[in-house]
């Protein structure tokens, strides 16, 4: 029985460049940084010789986002950054004042899909990709 979900994962290039991001740009905590290497990290994720570096942040509600650069193998470009595609994926946040977010995400490094706009009452959206193009969505509920 599944009972709650544990973290969310996304790849970047770089650690310490993600993690800038997402603690002083996002205002994340950072939690936790480690390397794992060896058997069983290369059992969990199919690769021989697996050598990834970790970092942990969290929401202030306390969902955790795990940041993850691969040392070995080498990470591959998306194939595209479609979000209509099998295996896209995004993480999505609570937000308040949702135009002031997004332009401080934009002038800070984030790519801009489309700008925050009302889809139901009281519930604004907006896309936008990370520095790295993973993609984020920010929702406020008014």
């Amino acid at each position: 029985m599944i009972t709650d979900i544990n973290h969310s994962g996304i790849v970047v290039p770089d650690l310490g460049v993600a993690i800038k991001f997402y603690t002083e740009i996002m205002r994340l905590q950072l939690i936790d940084i480690r390397e794992r290497d060896g058997m069983g990290i290369s059992q969990v994720l199919g690769y021989e010789n697996t050598h990834i570096k970790v970092a942990d942040v969290s929401t202030p509600t306390g969902q955790i986002i795990e940041l993850i650069e691969y040392i070995n193998p080498k990470p591959q470009n998306a194939k595209s950054s479609e979000r209509a595609e099998l295996t896209a994926s995004h993480i999505a946040f609570n937000v308040t004042n949702i135009q002031e977010v997004y332009e401080f995400l934009i002038k800070s490094g984030g790519v801009s899909l489309n700008p925050p706009i009302e889809i139901t009452k009281g519930k604004s959206v907006c896309y936008l990709q990370d520095p790295f193009g993973n993609w984020l969505e920010l929702i406020e509920m008014s």
